[in-house]
């Protein structure tokens, strides 16, 4: 028998599917650097590269969850963009600081003076200037695309998958997964200035 580091993604994918453990092990650890490199190229609003890996990690997990040895898609291509969802996922809920009020208290105690805040020792300046540096990319990336291409990758960021975004918007699969690619291409160009 083929050992489980030699098997392809789909093999593995079958192994998981009958219960071999060792093979959810080869898949993950064969996919941790795709995650990490994903990771490298954000900035999370306060927050660090490993939180991103997190993201990317669960990302990863629900690939494996979704993913369907039926369909026509290998492995590798879902489970990078399932990862890349997940991190994009996270920090636009991180930049639209629906919560900010409960995630940037400062706490007071009776000492006086002695004031700690609650995002891993970040001043309030600095947390407004992160604030302010993820607006300007979001304003940054919406003057990049287009207006059609803007709200594809709104509603793919928000968890829509481009099959839902065609029927909504009345265009075909194909010519959202053709906007999805050139938006990356779009970005990547913009990010690797």
């Amino acid at each position: 028998m083929t050992k489980p580091e030699e098997r392809t993604d789909e093999d593995l994918m079958a192994g998981i599917r009958a219960g071999e453990q060792e093979c959810m092990d080869v898949l993950i650890e064969r996919y941790k650097g795709q995650v990490r490199k994903e990771a490298r190229t954000l900035y999370l609003i306060g927050g660090d590269s490993d939180d991103l890996i997190q993201e990317g990690m669960l990302g990863l997990f629900k690939a494996i969850r979704d993913y369907r040895l039926e369909r026509e898609a290998s492995f590798g291509s879902f489970a990078k963009l399932c990862i890349s969802r997940q991190i994009y996922t996270a920090i636009q809920a991180a930049s639209r600081q629906k919560h900010s009020p409960l995630n940037t208290y400062v706490e007071l105690t009776e000492e006086l003076g002695d004031v700690s805040d609650s995002h891993q020792g970040k001043s309030p300046e600095e947390l407004l200037i992160d604030q302010e540096s993820a607006e300007s990319l979001q304003e940054r990336i919406e003057a990049l695309l287009s207006p059609m291409e803007y709200d594809i990758l709104q509603r793919y960021l928000n968890g829509t998958n481009y099959v839902q975004i065609a029927e909504s918007m009345e265009k075909s699969p194909k010519s959202i997964d053709n906007a999805l690619q050139r938006i990356r291409r779009k970005i990547k160009k913009f990010i690797l200035k």
